[in-house]
């Protein structure tokens, strides 16, 4: 059985609150877990110390376990110590797509014209 450290939604429409579960990775996102090991409001400011409440006795027993946990979640094991969580890097990700390319491209075709044809 492979277990997930992962984020259970909760909380009414557009007001989001999560739960720090581990589950079985084939069990559904809201539904069955093992335990509860923390919450997550991101609704508080960033630095309010109630927007992360982990149990890091029991992450780290967890882990040792065998358990993996999400992206967002292995950011907060990572802030409380537990887990070393390499930084992404995406150097493509800023770069526009073909079609964006392409507009550009006729973009500058038009503005030189009429320059080329001031400048004849």
């Amino acid at each position: 059985m492979s277990l997930k450290i992962r984020l259970a939604r909760g909380g009414a429409k557009k007001r989001p609150y999560y739960r720090i579960v581990v589950a079985d990775s084939r069990s559904p996102r809201d539904g069955r877990f093992i335990e509860k090991i923390g919450s997550f409001n991101p609704l508080l400011a960033k630095d309010a110390a109630e927007r992360v409440v982990l149990d890091t006795e029991k992450a780290k027993a967890w882990l040792d376990k065998g358990a993996q946990p999400t992206d967002r979640v292995a950011r907060f094991l990572d802030a409380a110590g537990l887990l070393k969580r390499e930084a992404k890097n995406n150097p493509k990700k800023a770069e526009p797509g073909e079609k964006a390319k392409e507009r550009a491209k006729e973009r500058a075709e038009k503005a030189a014209a009429p320059a080329e044809e001031a400048g004849a």
